[in-house]
């Protein structure tokens, strides 16, 4: 008789265990689908962090022609104030 009150109560454990087991992995694959979506994001930024650095590397001058035109510009003030003060 025993046995026979106990498996009602093993039914209702074992769809609780269900129901727990369910939203578990409801869980788990919602914040498997929100890393996705972030590592898509993540890996979009990069592509557009790396293709604006790229652009940045091609705009700049580079140091020895900066320098040189420095110096050229340093003999140009040179030139004018000896011309200026005969």
């Amino acid at each position: 008789m025993t046995a026979d009150q106990e498996h009602p109560v093993v039914q209702g454990e074992l769809a609780e265990l269900r129901r727990r087991l369910d939203v578990a992995y409801a869980r788990v694959e919602g914040g498997l689908a929100l890393l996705s979506h972030r590592t898509e994001e993540t890996a979009k930024e990069l592509d557009e962090l790396n293709s604006r650095m790229v652009s940045l590397e091609h705009a700049r001058w580079p140091l020895p022609s900066l320098a040189a035109l420095t110096a050229l510009g340093a003999l140009v003030v040179t030139v004018w104030q000896a011309v200026s003060a005969r």
